[in-house]
């Protein structure tokens, strides 16, 4: 029996009952992995794993990555961080603490155990962007001192973090840059356009538009995001990332409210209000690397996707 001890891949998933975390656990459960999922539950929620609480290779962890964790793992995926404005402007020195200490404390414990790390980074590093699309080799443009700063610049500060325990201690690093993501699991209340415009459309509010709603996302399904996750991890030591990932097809957000309103065939309104400050544009990505190296690209149509979401939230309104 000591012999087959360490038989099971042993994965921390920070951040681990959110919205990707949680998907993640599903995945990593799946390909047969003993997961921890840590997380403080300021955004995530033990309902998105509650379906886990009896498998016996998946464990759940109070825990706030601010402060150390003393685990044995062998790979590390590091999620934790609230994602949306609204979540992440709440505190924004606790949101700024948790990409910097979390990953100093991540990357201390990857080092200790040896341990494969992939950051889950975001197309916020780019900032409001003068180069469209965005590919790895643009390094941004991003206000240091404003309302989004928080988590812009923590996430580029722990890019670099990850970057500099690579060069200085040879750590086995993946970074990832995460592009607008959507799918069953997201929070109703995070200020996110995909959930907005849902909960609105079902519950016969007027959509919310920031701005003439000509400004452009790209969205990409949950499941096609954690498909390269994995794909990400199992890349051989020579590659780093940072890699895009995210769905380059780009629609305003005009369109993406007419697509909601024709599927949840809802009589709601649309309603136009100012831009926030520092809000981005246009924002797409080059995923020319990810095909290239990941041999990955998403699979799901925005509509196919939508009608998933759009199933989940009417489930959480009953």
């Amino acid at each position: 029996m000591i012999a087959n001890y360490h038989s099971r891949n042993r994965i921390l998933v920070t951040g681990g009952a959110g919205f990707l975390g949680s998907h993640l656990c599903d995945r990593l459960i799946k390909e047969g992995a003993d997961v921890i999922c840590a997380d403080n539950f300021f955004t995530g929620s033990k309902d998105n794993v509650k379906h886990l609480f009896n498998n016996p290779n998946f464990e759940l962890l109070r825990h706030d990555v601010t402060f150390p964790l003393y685990v044995e793992v062998d790979e590390i995926y590091n999620l934790a961080c609230p994602a949306s404005p609204i979540h992440y402007q709440y505190d924004p020195v606790q949101t700024t603490k948790t990409s910097v200490h979390g990953a100093i404390n991540m990357l201390g414990l990857a080092k200790r155990v040896g341990a494969r790390i992939f950051q889950a980074s975001t197309s916020e590093v780019y900032g409001d962007p003068e180069v469209h699309p965005q590919n790895e080799s643009y390094w941004g443009r991003v206000n240091p001192i404003g309302i989004r700063s928080c988590y812009d610049e923590s996430k580029r500060c722990a890019e670099t973090l990850f970057f500099d325990y690579h060069r200085q201690h040879a750590l086995e690093i993946k970074v990832a840059r995460i592009f607008n993501t959507y799918g069953p699991r997201m929070s109703a209340n995070d200020g996110r356009v995909v959930s907005n415009f849902i909960m609105q459309a079902l519950k016969g509010e007027p959509i919310t538009i920031y701005g003439d709603g000509s400004q452009t996302r790209s969205f990409c399904y949950v499941d096609d995001l954690i498909d390269a996750f994995v794909r990400i991890m199992k890349t051989d030591d020579s590659f780093t990332g940072p890699v895009n990932i995210g769905n380059p097809t780009e629609f305003t957000m005009l369109e993406l409210a007419e697509n909601i309103l024709e599927l949840v065939d809802s009589t709601s309104g649309i309603s136009f209000h100012p831009l926030p400050q520092d809000d981005p544009r246009q924002r797409k990505p080059d995923i020319g690397l990810a095909k290239q190296v990941l041999e990955w690209e998403p699979k799901v149509p925005l509509r196919e996707g939508l009608k998933e979401t759009i199933d989940y939230f009417r489930s959480t309104l009953k």
